[in-house]
């Protein structure tokens, strides 16, 4: 979501997996595309000159290969479209395309300098589609694109590494807080707009977090440990106009195109009553320094946890492996009190039911 990326994506590798396991042996492999900021950047930003990256241990430290790549993590691992190992069939499983620190708004994330803003993204999800085409042609790339599932998750760092970045920023001058979450939600309909452009028509859609209670700003705004008042204020307008949008979206096109994750839901079930979900806390993450472990960046350095099973937060701003599994559980399972308007596991059934 913000300055510490984590790039080895629990959340890609767990939804790829949970993918992989729900499709039966005569269905043909769903390609898996990816968009958005830290939380599901798997290594883009590795090839970038960026302060923006997690490239070195202990990210990685869970991993087959503990290396912190994202990369020989399976047999087929959804690679980052940066990486020189995506060509040829590797094509075919889909790519990543996404940037750790960037946002909806093109000037968020700004003090990271070289990252991969959303225009540019999907900038390379056409140059993605043109290599698709040469390699098995333009009718059974439209295909595989069609019949994709797309995730997008963006938004967070709009709030923490823009309007809430420094006090009296330029966006919190320009804008109330109630008229910059509307202005973010007509841009994210927009990029969903181009995304559906693009021919995505299968796209999970992620609201924030509950942005005021992850360590970092714990660490940063609260000095009694309760979540930063306004950022999730934030949140819980933003979130609920997300879900608003896309329901207009999918009437306005006629289709369920796009489904809504409430992630602030999904995340505050575990940090209101962690240990009903067998962590020992939800305010001190396992990697970092500090209140909190909430200060800095994950390094060698930093305070490390013996066993990040117990811990709701793997580093500053990024939930841990086993949170991310709760919250993928939700998103292929949950009732619509955290998915709007169907579950993922629905909406990939629609594939299989006569005349959908």
């Amino acid at each position: 979501m913000a300055s510490s990326p984590a790039l080895v994506s629990w959340l890609v590798l767990v939804l790829t997996l949970a993918m992989a396991v729900s499709t039966t042996q005569v269905e043909a492999a769903r390609a898996f595309f990816v968009f958005g900021d830290s939380l599901v950047d798997n290594g883009n930003n590795n090839y970038l000159a960026t302060t923006a990256r997690a490239d070195s241990p202990p990210y990685g430290i869970d991993t087959p290969s503990r290396r912190p790549t994202g990369e020989a993590l399976g047999s087929e691992p959804l690679l980052p479209y940066l990486s020189p190992a995506l060509n040829g069939d590797r094509l075919l499983v889909g790519a990543n395309f996404a940037s750790a620190g960037i946002g909806i708004l093109n000037d968020t994330g700004i003090q990271f300098i070289n990252i991969i803003r959303m225009f540019r993204q999907f900038e390379y999800f056409q140059e993605y589609q043109g290599r698709l085409a040469n390699l098995i042609g333009t009718t059974e790339a439209q295909r595989i694109v069609s019949e994709a599932l797309v995730l997008i998750t963006v938004g967070g760092n709009d709030f923490v590494n823009n309007y809430f970045l420094v006090p009296f920023s330029a966006r919190s001058r320009q804008f109330s807080l109630p008229d910059y979450v509307r202005y973010l939600i007509s841009e994210y309909r927009k990029l969903l707009m181009r995304l559906y452009e693009l021919g995505a028509r299968k796209v999970l859609v992620t609201g924030t977090g509950p942005l005021g209670c992850v360590p970092a700003e714990l660490a940063m705004r609260s000095p009694n440990g309760q979540c930063a008042a306004e950022l999730q204020r934030a949140a819980g307008l933003f979130n609920p106009q997300l879900v608003q949008m896309i329901n207009g979206l999918n009437s306005d096109l006629g289709a369920n195109v796009f489904i809504a994750a409430n992630t602030q839901q999904q995340t505050n079930d575990f940090i209101s009553n962690p240990r009903a979900f067998g962590f020992t806390t939800s305010k001190i993450a396992c990697c970092g320094q500090g209140p909190y472990n909430g200060l800095g960046l994950c390094t060698v350095a930093s305070n490390l946890c013996p066993n990040r099973d117990l811990y709701a937060f793997w580093d500053p701003f990024h939930p841990s492996e086993k949170a991310n599994r709760i919250i993928v559980n939700m998103i292929l399972r949950g009732s619509t009190n955290y998915m709007s308007p169907m579950n993922l596991s629905t909406l990939l059934a629609l594939d299989t039911i006569p005349g959908t």
